[in-house]
């Protein structure tokens, strides 16, 4: 630690602190517009400028780190002055040259209750300008669907630039010209392909960069905010949803560091018009072949019926953004029954038994210490962008090696292609002496390598490989569905002589119930039942359709990839006369004499946690908590030869709501077009 005396208080700060921060852990605020605790530093602004005591001139905190300073010629500490004149001062004169060329405005500005520029201008700026010259004005730039750019508003921060560069690793944007001719944008105008794109939106201290399918909607003191957890993928990443009145208007990124940091995905962002559109908002029955709307009771009393028949010809699928209250429910109610045929597993992973051979065991932030990662069927960029990032994050700082077994893919960052399917993985060569050499390894296993027929012999010898150290499990699954842990943590699994997903979808019950499974082919024939929230292909495909709520219009469970129990909360109302999942169920069973034991949704968590105890570790990853055995995951068998392949094949289209979702059908579009433009060197 170094001692350096701030406004005069002594404070102790680690030696390679910056100015900015060692003021900041003194409790002196420090304006900016550049710097950001997750980029590397530009020092361009100049808004951060302190008195440091010796110095002829003022200082850019943000540029300085406490180890350079020198001490005063009596030996005394360094001194830092926040509040001098001097400091005052420059940040005045900062203030208005930052405002010579802004238009100012404010009232028609997106970013406006919002912008920095707004808050350091009143608080640290001149009450008026010396400047009466013309402003400059700049020509609107191309980003894409989901950033509008007003970029005579730009004061060249280079926040975008620095994101898009470092943290997403595409870099889309860049700087041209000199001075005043200095404008940002995009090589050849032309839209944004990150899936962590819209970031620089939050990144953006002015309103140069807005987000344009919410441009002109509301302003922030409108809006009803409610933190939530993303079910886009299986990383639970930390939300805020923005309601007014029954709308969900945006969705915005909470911190969490040991998850998503700061950052989502574009999907976990702009998907969320697609609650307003194929909405289920009543009870509909099949009837000649037509489904027809009809009241609960009626809807209600025909399920009760079909279900009760032999237990043994019923079954049950839960999809990929069930909540776990809804998963409960179902299970209950099939245990009453007596039916063994549930499955949380609709594309047939390989999945099940010891916690730790379904879990990313060495937690999301566990990548920033990992100094070699072996990826197995997997492309975390479409899977899971911003575990993605992490991992780039790690090739970055620790220089980690980074191994795939996969189809190639532009992952951001540089890796060794080991081969493209199962047999290379007893054929790893030089990158096995990476991991046996390395002090924190991990491998990554996806459902491209799990959701096939040798899934578990795949997932044994994954398991096997050189990769746990003492305190340290490196081994990994990476999930895609928000439901799958969940579901498998309750054994929402077939119980003994029961039928699993694959074999209920063939054909093998003559009744199945499907919690909102609407990305795999379904029976064509027997009845199937549908709870969900949208008119999805389960919906098309189902006799009998009971509306549930979205996950923005229930107060929901989710355990994400890695162990993680996570609470939802609701943001707004189901649509028409929909509920939430749950209580469809708990009436269900009322209806068929089999009541569950459980009235509101304290009571079902409290069931819930009594009969599964993982419920009650809330926001806390397990991490290398449990004593891992290799044998005891997955299963034998040999390895087939045919190579891997992503279990995505659109990352914009992945769920009901983002295929309901019109921003991200022009996503998807435009992505579509980029794949298939052929390029000079072709």
């Amino acid at each position: 630690m170094a001692k350096i005396i701030i406004d005069g208080a002594e404070v102790d700060v680690p030696p390679d602190y910056t100015l900015l921060q060692a003021c900041e852990a003194a409790g002196a605020e420090i304006p900016r517009f550049c710097y950001h605790e997750r980029l590397s530093i530009a020092g361009n602004c100049r808004m951060c400028l302190v008195e440091v005591k010796g110095a002829p001139k003022p200082v850019a905190s943000c540029a300085q780190q406490v180890k350079d300073q020198r001490p005063a010629k009596d030996d005394t500490l360094p001194m830092v002055f926040t509040k001098s004149p001097m400091a005052t001062k420059a940040r005045h004169g900062v203030m208005e040259f930052l405002l010579i060329n802004h238009p100012l405005d404010c009232p028609i500005c997106d970013q406006g209750g919002e912008c920095d520029l707004q808050d350091q201008s009143i608080a640290y700026g001149r009450g008026g300008s010396r400047f009466d010259e013309n402003k400059r004005a700049v020509e609107e730039k191309f980003m894409g669907p989901l950033v509008k750019t007003v970029m005579t508003r730009c004061i060249q921060c280079t926040r975008c630039v620095r994101f898009v560069t470092e943290v997403a690793g595409v870099p889309e944007i860049g700087a041209t010209g000199r001075g005043e001719d200095m404008e940002i944008t995009t090589y050849l105008e032309a839209a944004l392909s990150s899936e962590l794109s819209a970031n620089v939106i939050d990144l953006c201290p002015v309103g140069a960069l807005t987000s344009k399918p919410y441009a002109f909607n509301a302003r922030p003191w409108e809006l009803r905010k409610t933190e939530s957890i993303d079910v886009m993928d299986a990383l639970g990443s930390a939300i805020r949803v923005d309601a007014r009145g029954e709308e969900v208007l945006r969705v915005l990124p909470r911190l969490n560091e040991e998850i998503n940091e700061e950052w989502i995905s574009d999907k976990t962002r702009y998907a969320e018009d697609g609650l307003k559109y194929q909405r289920l908002d009543r009870p509909y029955l099949k009837r000649n072949g037509k489904l027809q709307a009809v009241g609960w009771d009626e809807a209600l009393a025909d399920v009760a019926m079909v279900l009760s028949g032999d237990p043994a010809k019923i079954g049950a699928i839960a999809g990929d953004l069930a909540c776990a209250e809804s998963m409960k429910a179902t299970l209950d109610l099939f245990r009453a029954l007596g039916s063994p045929n549930i499955d949380c597993r609709p594309d047939g992973a390989k999945l099940g038994g010891a916690r730790a051979g379904y879990l990313f065991n060495s937690t999301i932030a566990g990548l920033d210490e990992a100094d070699a990662i072996l990826l197995v069927g997997t492309n975390p960029r479409i899977e899971a962008p911003v575990l993605n990032a992490r991992i780039r994050k790690a090739w970055l700082r620790n220089d980690a090696r980074i191994g795939l077994i996969g189809a190639r893919a532009d992952l951001s960052y540089p890796y060794e292609h080991l081969g493209a399917g199962p047999q290379s993985l007893s054929s790893l060569g030089g990158f096995l002496d990476v991991l046996k050499n390395a002090k924190r390894p991990m491998v990554i296993v996806g459902q491209g390598a799990l959701a096939r027929d040798d899934g578990a012999a795949i997932l044994r010898a994954a398991a096997s490989l050189p990769v746990t150290r003492e305190g340290w499990n490196g081994f990994n699954v990476l999930h895609t569905a928000a439901a799958r842990v969940g579901g498998l943590d309750m054994g929402f699994i077939p119980g003994q002589g029961g039928k699993d997903a694959k074999a209920m979808l063939a054909g093998g019950v003559e009744t199945l119930l499907l919690l909102g499974v609407d990305e795999v082919e379904l029976p064509a024939k027997g009845i199937v039942i549908y709870i969900g929230s949208h008119g999805d292909k389960g919906a098309h495909r189902a006799d009998i359709i009971l509306p549930g709520a979205a996950y923005t219009e229930k107060s929901g469970t989710y355990v994400n990839t890695e162990g993680r129990v996570q609470y939802g909360r609701r943001a707004t109302f189901p649509k028409g006369d929909a509920k939430e999942d749950w209580t469809i169920l708990r009436a269900l069973s009322e209806r068929m004499g089999k009541k569950l034991p459980y009235d509101d949704l304290a009571a079902l968590r409290a069931k819930m946690i009594q009969d599964h105890p993982s419920f009650g570790a809330v926001s806390y990853a397990p991490g290398a908590a449990e004593a891992f055995d290799p044998a005891k995951i997955g299963g034998d068998g040999a390895l087939g030869s045919a190579p891997f392949a992503s279990p995505i094949a659109d990352f914009y289209l992945t769920n009901p709501i983002a295929r309901a979702s019109r921003t991200m059908a022009e996503c998807s579009r435009l992505a579509a077009e980029r794949s298939a433009a052929k390029v000079a060197a072709e």
